[in-house]
């Protein structure tokens, strides 16, 4: 009787083993995270930043996620959009990522939509704004941790009409997609506020020297609005002070031109530029205090776009895995929980996602000042709860064209 019960037993442990054990085995696997950062060219700092922010994320988690080790595999993509592609599939077929942060630029994101869908790797942006992918052509692999590149700037335009009184305004950008569709929000909501966008000028993003284009500056524009991105607006602003515009034309900027990963090496000559975005290191609540205390202590800086978006899309990975007891493995599940997401402790506050996964969140009008010994963007005007579509109805939004470097037309160009 004995030896029949342990024969039973034996069996019993044997069934469960081979029910139990695969389960147990994925649950003690590390979950693979793919990171698809830039490490050269002009957009490299903006990378390192990235970087740095989604590190700080994971060491405040001494790696673990829902119960899982984490395991990053990180790739170069140099900001090249063939490189973009092949350094994807590299993370996908040969390091088996479960899960891609990245990449950096909207062009690059343009290059690996194709690849993303093919794949079915659920990707979350930590910075490319590429409209198209929430907006008329939703991939359902992607989601933003932060917005679209027109997304801050429609309330700016909007600002720089009603608030600052502006009538004429020339625009300099870097001549790629996030340079484009930045700048056309910006002129679209501009100019139905009464304004008009009397110069475009467009450099490349790797450009050397901004002089050929502060020189062609019209002289009777009321400011000068500029949509740059990585350490180009570092560059620009101290061109312009040196041609003598600081003080005679008023500088606005993208959110990027004066990011605070780049305003530790500016000076004076950034003083009093307004910009507007989704974040800044001034935002007073726990969460964001917590975050740049952070990254004062691990980087002796204060964070910024590209650092925030990093750390902002390990905000999410996390709550969705939370939402799926950590079962990656169940991809169809994941990505649901990707997409339905709320994390309330992100530095911006609670950040939500709309129905095509891009962040509903505030917009904040900044203007750069020096507080206790270093330049800040402090927080002059704030546009609560703005969606990629701005006040405009969704449907008319994604019936018209996606912004580009035509579009809206420029109608009061002058020579």
């Amino acid at each position: 009787m004995l030896n029949k019960i342990l024969t039973l037993a034996a069996v019993t442990t044997t069934v469960a083993a081979l029910f139990t054990g695969p389960a147990q085995s994925a649950a003690a696997d590390p979950i693979r995270v793919g990171f698809l950062t830039v490490k050269s060219g002009a957009l490299a700092a903006g990378g390192k930043q990235m970087e740095d922010g989604l590190q700080l994320f994971l060491k405040e988690r001494n790696n673990m996620i829902a119960g899982r080790k984490v395991e990053l595999f990180v790739a170069d993509s140099a900001g090249q959009p063939a490189i973009t592609k092949t350094k994807m599939q590299e993370l996908v077929e040969k390091n088996n990522v479960q899960v891609i942060i990245g990449p950096l630029a909207a062009f690059e994101a343009l290059a690996v939509d194709d690849y993303i869908r093919k794949a079915q790797i659920p990707v979350i942006s930590p910075s490319a704004a590429a409209e198209d992918l929430t907006q008329r052509k939703p991939n359902p692999w992607f989601v933003r941790a932060v917005g679209t590149s027109a997304q801050p700037t429609q309330p700016f335009g909007e600002y720089a009409a009603r608030e600052l009184k502006y009538k004429r305004i020339a625009i300099i950008g870097d001549d790629f997609s996030f340079g484009h569709e930045s700048v056309a929000g910006f002129q679209r909501t501009f100019e139905e506020n009464g304004g008009k966008i009397v110069q475009k000028l467009w450099s490349p993003l790797n450009v050397a020297d901004y002089g050929t284009y502060i020189g062609q500056i019209n002289p009777k524009v009321d400011a000068v609005f500029v949509s740059f991105a990585g350490g180009n607006g570092l560059k620009f602003i101290k061109q312009y002070n040196e041609y003598g515009l600081k003080g005679k034309i008023p500088l606005l900027a993208s959110m990027t031109a004066v990011d605070e990963g780049i305003l530790k090496s500016m000076g004076d000559e950034a003083l009093g530029v307004i910009s507007a975005g989704w974040y800044a290191a001034t935002i007073d609540n726990p969460a964001n205090k917590h975050f740049v205390q952070g990254m004062n202590r691990e980087y002796k800086q204060d964070p910024g776009y590209y650092a925030l978006g990093a750390y902002s899309a390990g905000l999410i990975l996390e709550q969705a895995l939370k939402t799926v007891s950590g079962k990656i493995e169940d991809k169809p599940a994941f990505m649901a929980a990707l997409r339905n997401v709320q994390v309330a402790g992100d530095p911006r506050g609670l950040l939500k996602l709309d129905a095509l996964g891009n962040p509903i969140m505030n917009v904040y009008i900044r203007k750069v000042e020096r507080k206790d010994g270093k330049l800040v963007n402090s927080i002059i005007k704030t546009y609560p709860d703005v969606s990629q579509f701005w006040t405009y109805s969704r449907k008319d939004f994604l019936a018209a064209p996606v912004y580009s470097r035509d579009n809206p037309v420029a109608a009061n160009l002058e020579k």
